[in-house]
């Protein structure tokens, strides 16, 4: 076809009851395989600076930031690799919040067993809404996850086990699998930061695998897709519920960081905030969610004693940035560089 260079994949030949990839779509597979050095250099010092910092920087700002950097990184595998815009993508991230710290707390769960539910409920969440919102498209898809998030907002107002507006406090940490004793500051920050590693190397794995390939290929051209036999609403769903998963860890991990389940979690603006750091880190890069994350968990930080001018401030910071980087940060260093970041 003589749109052929239109996707990030190489076309395979394919028939109706199953994809036969030709001898260029092998050769597109086994690049998946290998990493970049230049991406395994800058995995290293991610990975460096996160396990030095803590002894340098306040290790609840880290976990913050860890916990918002695997938030970042599930919403940027929808909207960066399948183009999907989420303005609900909250809903996953204070919904495993909440079922974490109920289940921590009123259920007496150790915390691993309360991650995994709270990360299964948040899983639930983006099967259910993703199955009904998935063939929606454009605007009209973020109006709907808008919506679907708003609903879960008031009903986590309203239940009487979220505890309305007080939220679930004094969640406790517990002892991972009965060795690591959570209410140890450096303890459970490395246990954050094993949590953010096993979830951003999720990502990048379902990024750069014959999976990932396609999803580009349906944000790039979905009618070609379909004709080369791919159902995109299959890998649409997919990827939502993988996103979903993803964010609902970043929420139950926060939630026993933190030790509270409150509404700030489940509210519109936390789904604005993700999408402030996806586009001022890189959309569409590997590490611009963790740098946009870590840049605005930062200025929330440092700017929050302007009071309610922090706003105000944060918005002409973001619009600069925007200006001046385009491309997000890592997406403009990726370009001069001329290696994918």
């Amino acid at each position: 076809m003589s749109d052929a260079g239109s996707t990030d994949v190489q076309a395979p030949t394919v028939r109706v009851g199953g994809p036969v990839a030709d001898a260029t779509a092998r050769g597109a597979a086994s690049d998946v395989q290998g990493i970049p050095r230049h991406q395994l250099v800058a995995f290293g010092v991610m990975v460096a600076f996160f396990v030095v910092a803590p002894f340098t920087v306040y290790p609840v700002f880290l976990m913050k930031a860890l916990c918002f950097a695997l938030f970042a990184c599930a919403f940027n595998l929808l909207i960066g690799y399948v183009g999907l815009l989420s303005f609900g993508h909250a809903v996953f991230l204070g919904s495993a919040g909440y079922a974490t710290a109920h289940a921590a707390k009123v259920w007496g769960l150790p915390p691993e067993l309360a991650i995994v539910f709270g990360t299964a409920v948040a899983a639930g969440l983006g099967l259910l809404i993703g199955a009904l919102t998935i063939r929606s498209r454009g605007i009209y898809f973020a109006n709907i996850t808008l919506a679907f998030a708003q609903m879960i907002y008031f009903f986590c107002l309203q239940a009487k086990f979220t505890g309305g507006e007080d939220g679930i406090q004094a969640v406790p940490r517990g002892t991972l699998f009965g060795v690591l004793d959570l209410s140890r500051t450096y303890t459970i920050y490395f246990v954050t930061l094993a949590i953010f590693l096993l979830g951003f190397l999720v990502a990048y794995r379902a990024i750069h695998s014959p999976f990932g390939q396609v999803l580009k290929a349906v944000r790039e051209n979905e009618p070609r897709a379909v004709s080369l036999g791919y159902k995109p609403e299959h890998y649409k769903l997919l990827a939502f519920v993988l996103s979903a998963t993803l964010a609902g860890l970043a929420g139950s991990t926060k939630a026993l960081v933190f030790q509270l389940a409150s509404l700030t979690d489940v509210h519109w603006t936390m789904s604005g905030e993700v999408v402030l750091m996806t586009l001022l880190g890189g959309l569409g890069t590997v590490f611009g969610p963790v740098v946009g994350a870590l840049v605005l968990v930062t200025l929330e930080h440092y700017l929050a004693q302007l009071g309610a001018w922090v706003t105000i401030v944060q918005g002409a910071i973001f619009v600069i940035c925007v200006l001046t980087f385009r491309r997000g940060v890592v997406g403009e260093l990726a370009r001069i560089l001329r290696k994918p970041l």
